[in-house]
């Protein structure tokens, strides 16, 4: 069993400090939950429509649409986010439901992106415990201990143009796969076997309204850009210049949290698309806090507004980041490795 780390005095006070006047944001509303719901179902559901009649009566439209309906993907995957961390309302059995609903849409088994994601939240940050849902990132000495092939392998993860370009096929497939029975529960295996029917049905019945150069045309597209979209926000929310990593010994959950995890400031209208997911840092320290909270917490919580902060300009060059330096503690790119 793994150790549980035991942070400085100084530290475990601030860190509970924090979390106890976040969790004043934790309370769910029916009502806004519904209200995102039906403001974000609604449009996805007609920008598909437009979009799959614009192909044959206006292109221009199909075109025009593909970037909003793409963001609204996005946005609906949020929200089966939020009820993977049982956040988005106050019913258990209502965030099971819309959860599996909204992870059919976004084709992700929920039950099972719920477990691997908890696993990140619980080890974000923690050397000791890489693997969990993260961009694999090595340290400096780690990739100098590597041999020439597997330098090659980490470089071809790491390289942007794979992660976004070729991440998205990967992620369709990757998430059509039954998981490893010894590492996962039946409910989850049960979570990908039944979101693969209800995602089979799903196509098979827009196929056979619109055709299948339509699905080819439309649909594929608008899953690809979100999938890119999605990619990009969790890779740049925890692969920053000031990021956080720690020994397990060492490590605390919230300083993790707090620094690991960057604020990206994105513009009102980005912001809504992607449920304030931006404020990383506020959703790492209290997941139960739902995205239509977060900005009030954030707004709440002084510390919270004391972390590091991106802008998209900015945010573009932490595509150089490749590996973490204990000595500096800050990643660095793979110029910073002396060749030996």
């Amino acid at each position: 069993m793994t150790a549980v780390s035991t942070p400085s005095a100084p530290t475990a006070t601030r860190s509970r400090s924090i979390q106890e006047r976040a969790a004043a944001f934790r309370k769910s509303d029916a009502g806004r939950a519904t209200w995102q719901m039906t403001n974000t179902l609604i449009p996805l559901s007609a920008g598909f429509a437009l979009m799959f009649w614009g192909l044959t009566h206006a292109w221009w439209l199909t075109v025009l649409l593909l970037p909003v309906t793409a963001l609204l993907f996005v946005r609906t995957f949020i929200i089966m986010h939020d009820c993977a961390h049982g956040s988005f309302t106050g019913s258990k059995r209502a965030n099971e439901v819309i959860g599996f609903l909204t992870g059919a849409l976004t084709l992700t088994p929920f039950a099972q992106w719920r477990r691997d994601h908890a696993l990140h939240h619980a080890s974000s940050g923690d050397l000791d415990r890489r693997g969990h849902g993260d961009i694999d990132t090595l340290t400096v000495e780690e990739y100098r201990a590597l041999d020439r092939r597997a330098r090659f392998k980490y470089r071809f993860y790491r390289n942007a143009f794979v992660m976004l370009v070729l991440g998205p096929l990967y992620l369709m497939v990757h998430y059509r796969r039954t998981p490893p029975s010894t590492t996962t529960r039946a409910s989850k295996v049960s979570s990908v076997q039944w979101t693969n029917l209800a995602v089979a049905v799903m196509i098979g019945a827009l196929t056979w309204l619109v055709g299948w150069k339509a699905m080819l045309l439309v649909y594929a597209p608008v899953v690809y850009f979100a999938s890119m979209a999605g990619i990009w926000l969790f890779y740049v929310q925890h692969q920053h210049e000031e990021a956080y990593w720690e020994g397990h010994e060492e490590w605390d959950y919230v300083t993790a949290a707090m620094m690991g995890s960057s604020f990206y400031r994105l513009p009102k209208v980005l912001e809504w698309f992607t449920g304030s997911i931006g404020r990383h840092h506020v959703h790492h320290v209290d997941p139960r806090i739902p995205n239509y909270r977060l900005k009030d917490a954030h707004e709440g919580v002084p510390e919270f507004n004391a972390v590091p902060e991106l802008t998209f300009w900015k945010s573009l060059r932490t595509t150089g980041l490749k590996l973490w330096d204990p000595q500096q503690r800050r990643l660095v790119g793979f110029d910073a490795v002396q060749p030996n």
